[in-house]
């Protein structure tokens, strides 16, 4: 047994406390289907304890991490409930042995349940400074002045505002567009993917809302939390009805 997990406390150390983003990628390549929102529910339960910086933000040390790899690998291979998982971690933590488990049933194949490379929420949170001019855009996503003229009329490629340059996003997007015209598809096929985003963009900022008008320190930390979350969900749900979809098809 981890010897980390004994009392989940390791001596204060800032540089070796790790934000919530790199838990996740610590994590997901033996559990892909871990969330932040999961690990909050895993925190409010009292499994972990990770501190908090004066501004709410969570800082997770090695403790913490083995602690969450003992719980998922728990629920996921041994089926225990949240309760009997931490009467183990309470043993653990008084320096006593839990009980030996052995799974119970097949366990479905890691692969079933992986992300297929869609994109994570630490995707939708990152940012870049990336500013390309026009001519740039148009030469990097191999498209000509007339594709970007009709992606900026269907309102698929907007510039920054202010500045007229265009970011990585539209860089993306220019480049998917060309390869979707190769079978046809012309910019004003897209317009429903705009309208389809759009409704999910109105549906994350009405179900974040209410997080946002907190007014703790946290507020906003947890609030851009589960934006990336969400949107990150929402793409993953998408992509999956869509692939379902086509298989009926």
């Amino acid at each position: 047994m981890p010897s980390e997990l004994r009392g989940g406390r390791e001596p204060d150390d800032d540089s070796a406390r790790l934000n919530i983003g790199q838990v996740l990628d610590q994590l997901r390549p033996d559990f892909p289907t871990i969330t932040i929102p999961k690990i909050r529910f895993l925190e409010d339960k009292g499994l972990i304890k990770p501190e908090r910086t004066p501004s709410g933000y969570r800082k997770f040390g090695a403790g913490d991490v083995e602690r969450l790899r003992y719980v998922l690998t728990m629920q996921r291979d041994h089926y225990l409930p949240l309760k009997v998982i931490g009467e183990h971690l309470d043993a653990l933590d008084r320096g006593l042995e839990p009980p030996p488990v052995e799974p119970t049933v097949p366990t479905v194949p890691t692969v079933a349940l992986a992300a297929d490379g869609l994109p994570s929420a630490e995707s939708f949170a990152r940012r870049d400074q990336l500013r390309l001019s026009r001519r740039e855009l148009v030469k990097i996503a191999e498209i000509d002045d007339e594709l970007l003229a009709a992606l900026e009329q269907f309102g698929l490629i907007t510039p920054r505002a202010g500045t007229g340059h265009y970011d990585t996003d539209a860089l993306v997007i220019a480049r998917t567009a060309r390869e979707l015209a190769d079978f046809g598809l012309e910019p004003r096929h897209l317009r429903a993917f705009r309208a389809a985003a759009d409704r999910e963009v109105g549906l994350v900022e009405q179900v974040v809302a209410p997080l946002r008008r907190g007014r703790d320190a946290g507020a906003a930390a947890r609030a851009d939390d589960a934006v990336s979350e969400i949107a990150a969900l929402s793409v993953r749900l998408h992509a999956t009805l869509v692939k379902a979809g086509l298989k009926r098809g």
